[in-house]
């Protein structure tokens, strides 16, 4: 079990995490006049064209097209954070971990442990323990590299990424809206 003080309990995450599923059901239902999120029930790149998960919005409204470039976008706002405030305030690896294996499932890149460590801008034993929670709750998967048995890829579950791109997809356009 992770003991990061820094980190709410997985619990909570999971309960968050459907917290937000539904409302993003919610919101997909009150406003399915409005935009249609069509997306694979199970996203598993084969749909994809381009590595570009398209939303189709009505005529007056402006697609919103998830692909990796706009998840890279999304990181590197992330980090521009910490040159307006301590990075220690807003430690989040496993958030900055999925969006992370989102982009790379996008690109359909495969990263490795070493890597997703990098990527969650937190010590490696700390990465590490997320890791470790998150391929336990099924949000990551872990896959054996064949031609290298001492390395390992982690990759989103279908489930992630059936979650990542619509929720992405919903923040864009309600800050879109907003603007």
């Amino acid at each position: 079990m992770v003991s990061d003080t820094r980190r709410p309990p997985l619990k909570t995450i999971s309960e968050e995490v459907s917290r937000i599923a539904r409302m993003l059901e919610s919101l997909s239902s009150e406003e399915n006049a409005k935009m249609n999120y069509a997306l694979p029930s199970s996203f598993n790149g084969e749909s994809r064209s381009n590595g570009v998960v398209t939303t189709e919005a009505q005529p007056e409204q402006k697609k919103i097209n998830i692909n990796a470039a706009v998840v890279r976008a999304i990181i590197r706002s992330r980090r521009l954070r910490d040159q307006y405030f301590s990075a220690s305030l807003f430690a989040d690896p496993a958030w900055d971990m999925l969006l992370d294996l989102t982009a790379a499932r996008l690109e359909g890149r495969q990263v490795s442990v070493s890597s997703l460590c990098i990527a969650s801008a937190v010590p490696p034993t700390t990465a590490l323990r997320w890791i470790k929670s998150l391929t336990e709750e099924k949000i990551f998967v872990r896959i054996a590299d064949p031609r290298d048995g001492r390395r390992v890829f982690i990759q989103l579950s279908d489930m992630a990424m059936d979650a990542m791109i619509p929720y992405l997809a919903a923040s864009i356009s309600l800050v879109m809206r907003a603007l």
